[in-house]
């Protein structure tokens, strides 16, 4: 498992904001799980790519690193993932390519496929259980 910190640094205190406030990181976490990594009538494999598509938009960059790791993890190809990134390039025209280059990247430059979500919630349902006010 990837630690989040090698995504960003800031991340370290995801467990401290689950516990600061526990009534929106675990929702968000759980439709996350629900949403996104989950199969229906859309792969959960393309529900990540898609999730990559919308985070080279916001230009989130942890957010960016997490997705396409996510999208690999799920099975995604190099050449599935480049025609997202053709998608975000077109839409988003110079500024949408560059962040499409930064999702490639990320995407060969991983550590290993496991990684936990941009803003998982790992064990925070354990450390928080019972501290709701």
């Amino acid at each position: 498992m990837t630690a989040l910190t090698n995504i960003d640094p800031a991340l370290a205190s995801l467990k401290e904001l689950a516990q600061l406030s526990p009534d929106t990181v675990q929702p968000i976490h759980a439709m996350r799980q629900n949403a996104i990594f989950k199969d229906g009538a859309i792969s959960a494999k393309n529900k990540a790519l898609a999730a990559a598509l919308w985070s080279i938009a916001v230009r989130c960059e942890p957010c960016i690193k997490f997705y396409v790791n996510e999208s690999k993890r799920l099975g995604a190809s190099k050449e599935e993932l480049a025609e997202y990134l053709g998608v975000a390039a077109t839409m988003g025209g110079c500024v949408g390519e560059t962040w499409a280059v930064k999702a490639l990247y990320a995407f060969t430059h991983s550590e290993n496929n496991d990684s936990d979500a941009c803003c998982a919630v790992a064990d925070i349902a354990e450390t928080t259980k019972g501290e709701h006010r």
